[in-house]
């Protein structure tokens, strides 16, 4: 597989940085705030991104395919666009990350395999409750340590019938 350039805009938490390289070992993961490209509007760091060897660029700034010129820049950047959704606040955050990383890898394989330019949405984790709680005084799993003389799991009741 080629190697494949990254470019993290700077509304990508720079905290994504260090998961993505260790994700992506082989392949080249910056961030425009390590390279002094903080705060250039997007017509010249596409534009600096493509003359510096970038494939893919990664955003949260979904309204760049709402505007024509953005559009316009994309296209003539001939770099890859990769965009996800950020909520605010840090479950937002660990939200967008989870959705990012787990998506990188098939993202990084597919784009090393085209010819040509691609759009790329990242599908986001949907808020709300991702895991279960289990209190073992109530509900132990089957081999949890009891206390001397209690039974390992309550067993059911047998109901007799004459």
């Amino acid at each position: 597989m080629q190697t494949v350039r990254l470019l993290l805009d700077e509304d990508v938490p720079v905290q994504l940085l260090e998961p993505l390289r260790r994700l992506l070992p082989g392949h080249k993961v910056d961030h425009v705030q390590g390279l002094g490209w903080k705060g250039k509007p997007d017509h010249f760091l596409l534009a600096d991104a493509a003359a510096r060897g970038y494939d893919v660029l990664v955003t949260n700034d979904s309204g760049q395919m709402d505007s024509p010129k953005e559009c316009r820049d994309i296209r003539d950047s001939g770099i890859h666009h990769t965009r996800y959704r950020m909520l605010d606040g840090l479950d937002g955050l660990a939200l967008a990350m989870g959705a990012v990383l787990a998506a990188i890898r098939p993202i990084v394989r597919e784009l090393a395999s085209v010819g040509a330019q691609r759009l790329v949405v990242v599908q986001g984790i949907a808020p709300g409750k991702r895991h279960t709680t289990v209190d073992p005084a109530v509900d132990p799993p089957r081999y949890w340590p009891t206390r001397a003389g209690q039974p390992v799991r309550p067993r059911a009741q047998r109901s007799r019938h004459p």
